[in-house]
């Protein structure tokens, strides 16, 4: 039987990071949070969690006038494979008929050039980073239409928008993820689907330890935690924003790219020498 409850949000790479940052913001705000990922055991614990904040609060405590907070869910869910968001996404939709936001968060990191990686490697980068953004948006469609009003949040990177040698295969999925984001956008908002697509800079999660892979002490210092990114995505929903960098100067290297890519070429190949 249906679930009736206001405002649901499916996360996906909820078990860290970002993913898991936004999820905590959600739920603060009294959204119903979904958590998608592939580690059952961060899940778990992550929803009994902020299933145990809830429950600290008053009874019939509301926010902005909207529904009581329940318990988080959770699904365990690979987004590089089809088949496994098609069966999430129904059994989700069957207690959720309508979805009133979907952050495609999951991604994995790439630090490896293209002549250096394994296949396998590069074939799970795709997968994951780009289409399992496809594969969550189509699934979830039929939810977040029903809703009249939705919005979809796509966590791409500040690499989607400059390629990074070090980095890319990497760079190339984020740049798909970009252009999806983007083509959706247009494609979606005639029928009350809001697309926003987000690029986060220099973030210091579990997957990505930047500060320490940072050679730099000028670039560690450009750092910034999940919870910046997390207070961002709210803000970006509220606003109805299409396309923000975190931190926002971080624009600048995408206008750069966009402007001079000649001379982009040649800094990155200046700053990134044949070993």
């Amino acid at each position: 039987m249906p679930v009736t409850q206001d405002r649901v949000a499916v996360v996906t790479g909820a078990s860290s990071g970002i993913g898991e940052a936004i999820a905590r913001a959600l739920a603060g705000e009294g959204w119903h949070v979904v958590l998608l990922a592939r580690r059952e055991d961060r899940l778990r614990a992550l929803a009994l969690e902020l299933g145990a904040e809830a429950s600290l609060a008053m009874p019939l405590k509301r926010t902005r006038g909207l529904g009581p907070r329940v318990r988080p869910e959770y699904e365990v869910c690979d987004v590089g494979r089809r088949d496994d968001v098609e069966r999430v996404a129904a059994s989700i939709l069957a207690r959720h008929p309508q979805i009133h936001l979907l952050v495609n968060n999951a991604g994995i990191p790439g630090r490896a050039a293209f002549t250096a990686i394994e296949p396998e490697r590069l074939e799970e980068l795709l997968r994951v980073n780009y289409l399992g953004s496809v594969w969550s948006l189509r699934a979830f469609v039929p939810g977040l239409e029903a809703a009249g009003r939705s919005d979809v949040v796509n966590i791409v990177s500040v690499a989607g928008t400059v390629a990074f040698p070090p980095s890319g295969p990497y760079s190339a999925s984020k740049h798909a993820q970009l252009a999806f984001s983007r083509a959706t956008a247009a494609e979606l908002r005639g029928r009350g689907i809001h697309i926003h697509t987000v690029n986060p800079g220099l973030v210091e999660t579990e997957g990505f330890p930047q500060a320490s892979a940072l050679r730099s002490a000028l670039a560690r210092r450009l750092v910034v935690g999940p919870e910046h990114v997390a207070r961002h995505v709210l803000k970006v929903i509220r606003r109805d924003k299409r396309e923000t960098f975190v931190p926002r100067w971080y624009r600048i290297g995408a206008v750069a790219q966009a402007l001079a890519p000649g001379l982009v070429a040649r800094l990155l190949s200046r700053a990134n020498p044949r070993r």
